[in-house]
């Protein structure tokens, strides 16, 4: 009898969180209060309009069948989401979004960041390079949240995790150490936006998504032949704090002479690729049913008295040899934005299935 009554206590408990419903012309929200679901599901269908406008230049057709949204609430919950859908005869579909976190949280990076997924797949029908998919979507996060993916990059980049260029553009499935794609990712995605706009990135993955040329691709839309001197440039402008950029043509930079060419592996023993050899890694991702590592706040190397201070960028097996340390206060600075200790939760990938 006891066990009975505790198991009904639970089922009410976990029913209670997600009480509400709300319908729009999108999405199907559940929320614990209506006005909750209400808020979530007019600012999903504000930001379906004006991301898509921000990446496509127009707004977007409705969708046949609306996307449920399920929406943990609460003040000390980690923000995190999940995203599913269905691509098949060019069509996509079966949508199912599940977020969580703080009210303020979901609000300006959570549901962003996830309605930013939905966008890309109504457009392109079919998955994104990793790094493209989900850098992306955080550029549409609120600033604390991108600060706190900067402030990560710098510490993998100075621990040997981050990821070679000849490697990430090709990803299509998620590493194990999933945390360096996200970071990485993010700040490669604002480099490039922010040189030739938002539309421009667009364009540009759907040119590489043609047939994977990523050289190819980056020539037509950003110049770039050489993708050693991408990363380079890319690599300079990390460790000076990522400033806003000037919408400056790459191709027309000088190389620096103390460029850093990252291996495509993590094993320092491996030869160097060739410097515009896009590798297409054969990586599983995470296995079925075990989600990537969690994501939650992860300390950035230390700058003073440790055996990382004045070395620079440490990635991918190998040391930087101009020894430049990154601009002072780009870590600290970071730490200081104002936020709360945000997707503790594991990270849980969009899950785009393809049926033939």
């Amino acid at each position: 009898m006891d066990a009975r009554f505790l198991k009904a206590t639970i089922l009410a408990l976990s029913l209670s969180s997600v009480a509400a419903s709300y319908r729009t012309n999108n999405f199907i929200v559940s929320a614990p209060t209506p006005q909750l679901a209400k808020k979530i599901g007019d600012a999903a269908e504000t930001y379906r309009r004006d991301l898509a406008q921000l990446w496509l230049g127009q707004a977007l057709p409705p969708w046949s069948s609306p996307c449920p949204i399920t929406a943990q609430v609460g003040p000390h919950l980690g923000a995190g989401g999940a995203t599913s859908f269905v691509f098949q005869d060019n069509q996509v579909g079966g949508w199912r979004m599940n977020i969580q976190g703080s009210e303020v949280r979901i609000l300006d990076s959570v549901l962003p960041h996830e309605v930013t997924h939905t966008i890309f797949a109504t457009h392109f029908r079919q998955p994104l390079p990793r790094w493209a998919d989900e850098g992306a979507c955080t550029t549409v996060e609120h600033t604390s949240e991108k600060k706190r993916h900067e402030t990560m990059l710098i510490s993998f980049l100075q621990t040997q995790r981050g990821i070679a260029f000849s490697q990430m553009l090709a990803m299509k499935e998620y590493p194990a150490d999933v945390l360096p794609l996200y970071a990485e990712g993010y700040s490669l995605a604002r480099y490039l936006i922010e040189e030739r706009g938002h539309r421009q990135f667009v364009e540009f993955v759907g040119d590489g998504l043609r047939d994977d040329n990523w050289m190819r691709a980056l020539k037509a839309s950003y110049g770039v032949t050489d993708l050693g001197r991408l990363q380079n440039e890319w690599l300079a402008w990390v460790k000076q704090g990522s400033p806003p950029r000037e919408p400056l043509a790459l191709a027309q930079s000088e190389p620096r002479a103390d460029a850093l060419m990252l291996l495509a592996s993590n094993d320092p023993r491996r030869t160097r690729p060739k410097p515009n050899l896009i590798h297409r890694p054969q990586n599983a991702g995470p296995l079925p049913g075990v989600r990537p590592p969690a994501t939650g706040i992860i300390r950035p190397a230390a700058t003073t008295g440790t055996k990382n201070q004045g070395d620079g960028w440490v990635a991918a097996g190998t040391r930087s040899r101009g020894g430049f340390a990154f601009a002072q206060g780009s870590i600290a600075s970071a730490q200081q934005q104002p936020h709360q200790a945000t997707r503790q939760q594991p990270v849980q990938p969009p899950r785009q299935t393809i049926l033939r």
